[in-house]
């Protein structure tokens, strides 16, 4: 049933007063009404949905920034501990870097299921279908979830961590980054190489908390081995007492004696352990020295030479 208005308007026309009557439908006044009111309303929620999503994803970034300038803050705090030693720095950096990269993730996956969520999306099935899509990814990704295992033991137990010289499968060089699904490491000649986590079967690590250089010298076997013993651990006394080489030193010298009688020498055997990666460069400088001492004292140093008879008629 519609109702109408039935208004008496008056009219003056050229000093004739006429009566003029006007219908009017309360339902269509009702429904124009009611289209305007919900026009605003729609983009009253819509610009307070938008103002929500801003600040949602302003929040986001605060605590992105937060968590980063914590973190730092943290492995800083560890670095200046003097009672701290530098390979547990290097574990700290890994752990605080893996979780950043996680708890930034996870931030920004919550962030976008509130704004989804403001916008008037139902994220309920939303989320009912990731679950489904994740248990089918989770079959077909075997072998990237075991990568992500293994790469969590690796991390919590600190097999490797970044700086430190490595062999994983055969191959050696120095780690350049640790992750939950990888392991990037660059040999000497400059190749990169990316290790899944999943198929590394033994990890030697040659700069855990401690490194160590073994030598072989060999000698004429007419010098004195009790002698060439004594300029070796000079040698190592003197580098002990340098300002550079010192301090990479840690123990001093471990004379292992006589290790082998070769072809056409003595071969004596030793260790000098040094700091964490410092090895290498203490064993070349040894090296040298050596190579000076010996040189000085006229210890004979062996090497391949070629005896040439002339066999034929003497004139």
């Amino acid at each position: 049933m519609t109702i109408y208005i039935v208004s008496n308007i008056k009219v003056w026309n050229q000093g004739n007063r006429m009566d003029l009557k006007v219908n009017i439908s309360l339902q269509d006044l009702f429904q124009e009404k009611l289209k305007n009111a919900l026009e605003r309303i729609k983009l009253e929620e819509f610009i307070l949905a938008a103002i929500h999503v801003a600040m949602i994803i302003g929040l986001s970034i605060f605590l992105t920034w937060i968590l980063r300038v914590v973190l730092r803050r943290m492995f800083k705090r560890a670095s200046l501990d003097a009672t701290l030693h530098p390979e547990e720095s290097k574990r700290i950096e890994t752990i605080l870097r893996i979780v950043r990269q996680a708890l930034t993730v996870v931030i920004w996956v919550v962030a976008g299921l509130m704004s989804l969520k403001e916008l008037g999306l139902d994220v309920g099935p939303l989320l009912a279908s990731a679950g489904v899509v994740g248990l089918a990814i989770g079959f077909g990704a075997q072998n990237l979830v075991r990568d992500i295992i293994a790469g969590l033991f690796i991390i919590l137990e600190g097999q490797v961590r970044v700086g430190d010289f490595a062999e994983m499968n055969g191959m050696r060089g120095t780690v350049e980054k640790v992750s939950l699904r990888s392991i990037t490491m660059r040999d000497p000649h400059g190749v990169v190489h990316i290790i899944a986590n999943g198929v590394i079967t033994s990890v030697s690590n040659h700069t855990l908390k401690w490194s160590a250089y073994v030598f072989d010298i060999g000698v004429s076997y007419k010098e004195s081995t009790d002698r060439v013993v004594e300029v070796l651990k000079a040698v190592v006394d003197e580098m002990e007492k340098d300002p550079v080489f010192g301090v990479k030193i840690q123990g001093g010298l471990e004379m292992w004696g006589v290790d082998q009688f070769a072809g056409s020498q003595v071969m004596i055997k030793g260790r000098i352990k040094t700091q964490a990666g410092m090895h290498m460069d203490v064993g070349r400088e040894f090296l040298r020295r050596v190579k000076y001492a010996f040189d000085r004292e006229g210890i004979e140093i062996p090497f391949p030479q070629l005896a040439v008879h002339m066999v034929g008629k003497s004139e």
